[in-house]
């Protein structure tokens, strides 16, 4: 008799279907797992071995096989356990088979029994829901199951609990889906003290999605504004909250299987590795850019960050995907997220003040702006310079206008972008920076003056074609703010004086 047990396998964020087959014969008393098992996998043995003795129970003195179907595919992960254990208690009769066929399962075993948590349920939950199964995995998973659909769902929190709910002698309660409740205490826009031309960049940026750099000496609030613009971001739609969480449950970052409506912010380090921004490492994880998919990936110091990481990016940017690639792995994570960046003008940071300047500038201005490619820096839609905050500013009391304020209008042009596109048949963009082609000649298409205008201000700037596209977004974008249905000379006017043709020596 050969026991069959349904589990996964996870390349990105997509499943693959496992079979855990095992098999009882006589011969010499062995435990044999095959199935391109990696070593989190092969050390399931002892796990599975301890806790049936928890249980109270031994294995028999028999040649065991658990094969893990289809054997060409890599095995990963901890989430193994449980499969094994149960197609060992349906091989020893413990449990019916069929109880176990319409399930799919998942979870790791303590030595006591217990199950805890693992990475992925939530996609296994979605791909047992599309094959008509029910899954099974530890109770606190269960939560994060929940958001698949209706399907059976029995979360467990122990191996134990799990046989007596299936034998009917006890009852587990389903899990319910759950939000992550808002963190109090949001910085708010109101804080930050003078830099309007920095803030009517960020309103820009949230209302249009657009790539944003900010340029200024230390303490002049680059960090600051950049914290604050999650908190003008709209919250996410239902099929983004449940594609962010995806990607999040592959990583395990889904506390307690709960799902948040509001967008990602990751703000790695400098010393953050090529593998950590796009992804990679033995199995392949999700990186920053990803685990940013639909919010923010704000990177301060730009320069110090490692050439190849920053060159890296640029795929992403331009794609919205990542893909990692290895000899024994070829993964594609989804990565539509929106840069913030932030740099000193140099390497002490005062090159504009010469009071206070290293006797090196404007050399090691130019050598410090030189780790940033063209490339790169044509794939940032606004460029904005930010000032010294000096002491009359700070002496000024607190900005009238709040995050609340700006979210508003942030809203507002939001909405005109979603209906628009639904009436292109293009549902498929959420917000004009991921506009492109056929779309974008659709909605940004300037008055005469302003396309007269656009097409000098090109000559002279030596724009390159992605220059000029991304200038026509920002400029669809700030006559979404003003609720405007065609693109004015003002429009193009402002976008045009975001974009950076150099830095200042």
């Amino acid at each position: 008799m050969v026991a069959r047990i349904a589990t996964v396998a996870f390349q990105g964020i997509e499943v693959r279907a496992v079979d855990v087959q095992v098999q009882m014969a006589a011969g010499l008393p062995t435990f044999a797992l095959v199935g391109l098992p990696d070593k989190a996998v092969a050390e399931s043995r002892e796990r599975v071995r301890a806790a049936l003795q928890a249980m109270g129970l031994a294995l028999p003195p028999k040649r065991i096989t658990v094969n893990l179907s289809p054997a060409d595919l890599q095995k990963e992960g901890s989430h193994f356990d449980l499969p094994i254990a149960l197609g060992l208690l349906v091989a020893m009769g413990v449990l019916p088979e069929e109880a176990m066929a319409a399930h799919v399962a998942l979870g790791e075993l303590a030595l006591d029994g217990a199950l805890a948590p693992v990475a992925g349920v939530l996609p296994a939950a979605v791909h047992a829901n599309g094959q008509g199964r029910g899954i099974i995995c530890p109770e606190a998973s269960g939560g994060e199951a929940a958001w698949a659909g209706e399907m059976p769902i029995i979360a467990a929190p122990s191996l134990l609990s799990l046989v007596n709910h299936i034998k009917g002698t006890q009852l587990l309660i389903p899990p319910r889906p759950r939000l992550a409740e808002e963190e109090p205490g949001q910085p708010d826009l109101a804080a930050v003290k003078g830099q309007e031309t920095a803030k009517r960049a960020l309103e820009v940026a949230a209302a249009g999605g657009h790539n944003l750099l900010m340029v200024g000496p230390p303490g002049s609030g680059k960090s600051m504004l950049a914290q604050r613009l999650p908190g003008l971001l709209p919250p996410l739609s239902p099929a983004e909250a449940l594609e962010i969480s995806l990607i999040h449950s592959v990583a395990g970052l889904l506390t307690g299987g709960r799902i948040s409506r509001r967008r990602p912010f990751r703000d790695p380090h400098h010393s953050a590795s090529l593998a950590a921004l796009i992804g990679g490492g033995p199995r392949a994880r999700p990186g920053e850019v990803s685990l940013a998919h639909r919010g923010v990936l704000f990177l301060d110091e730009l320069p110090e960050f490692q050439r190849p990481a920053l060159e890296s990016l640029r795929q992403p940017l331009e794609t919205g995907r990542a893909v990692v690639a290895r000899a024994q792995a070829h993964v594609a994570y989804p990565a539509r997220f929106q840069l913030v960046a932030a740099m000193n003008p140099c390497r002490c940071g005062h090159l504009a003040d010469a009071s206070v300047a290293c006797a090196r500038a404007p050399a090691c201005a130019r050598d410090y702006q030189s780790r940033l490619s063209g490339p790169l820096l044509d794939r940032i839609d606004l460029h904005v310079d930010v000032p010294a905050v000096t002491a009359a500013d700070l002496a000024l009391p607190p900005a009238a206008e709040t995050s609340a304020d700006v979210a508003a209008r942030v809203a507002s042009a939001r909405d005109l972008q979603r209906a628009r596109f639904e009436r292109l048949g293009a549902a498929h963009v959420a917000c004009n920076a991921e506009a492109d082609g056929e779309v974008l000649d659709a909605i940004a298409d300037p008055e005469p003056d302003g396309r007269r205008l656009l097409a000098e201000a090109a000559e002279r700037l030596k724009l390159s074609a992605r220059g000029w596209h991304r200038v026509l977004r920002v400029a669809r974008t700030l006559a979404d703010l003003e609720g405007g249905e065609r693109v004015r000379r003002i429009h193009i006017a402002e976008a045009l004086s975001y974009r950076r043709t150099g830095f200042a020596a």
